[in-house]
């Protein structure tokens, strides 16, 4: 039998949609994780000795809140069927440690975007610093052909290696590495912050409903 009745019915049925959009998100986020940790383009210029992992960092928490994401939205809503109250104040925690993981994700997408811009072209960088090296030469001609970009750094081996058919309007590889790294971290960014804002709701419902059931249980 039903603990609740009249609005705090709709309540509990809102709560319960809200779950099922919540678990939808949790997919979406947990789809774009993927993308940007394999990313084939992401993955050949962050791979090799020496490569920054900060920007894999950022999508490690974006794919652990993803993932949370999908099995609490499972439990709150068989919580707000079940119109349990610890199971609505154990939802209730979870989204705030989700809340927490969004929230850190999209600000460190955003304090450490030029950070890791900067990382990243130091080691393009380092890559083509002596022309003796050839994995280094394989890096740069590899960050060359990704973001079809050509040169750019203070060493002209990076002009050197520029295949001779390369037009003129080529941008930089410097310039091509903050406008690839910088349109990744923006999806990570507002994601986090964009879940993180639709979780204030799912808090306030669960709450809501959680004092709605024990206040009947008072009166009862």
């Amino acid at each position: 039998m039903s603990k609740v009745q009249g609005g705090m019915k709709c309540v509990k049925y809102l709560l319960f949609v809200f779950n099922f959009i919540f678990w939808l998100s949790g997919l979406l986020v947990l789809a774009v994780g993927l993308w940007l940790r394999f990313d084939p383009e992401t993955v050949e210029l962050l791979t090799g000795d020496g490569a920054p992992d900060t920007f894999f960092i950022a999508v490690y928490i974006l794919l652990g809140a993803g993932g949370l994401m999908m099995i609490v939205g499972f439990f709150g809503c068989f919580g707000a069927v079940r119109e349990s109250q610890c199971l609505l104040s154990s939802f209730f925690a979870c989204l705030l440690i989700i809340f927490g993981a969004e929230i850190a994700a999209g600000v460190f997408g955003f304090l450490n975007k030029e950070q890791i811009v900067e990382e990243v072209q130091k080691f393009y960088s380092s890559s083509i610093s002596d022309v003796s090296n050839a994995n280094g030469t394989a890096i740069a001609l590899l960050y060359h052909k990704t973001l079809n970009c050509c040169g750019g750094s203070m060493s002209e081996t990076s002009t050197a290696l520029c295949a001779d058919s390369t037009p003129e309007e080529t941008p930089d590889c410097l310039t091509a590495i903050t406008d690839f790294f910088n349109e990744k971290l923006h999806i990570i960014g507002f994601i986090g912050i964009g879940i993180a804002g639709v979780m204030i709701v799912g808090m306030f419902l669960s709450m809501f409903l959680c004092c709605a059931i024990r206040n009947n249980r008072e009166v009862i």
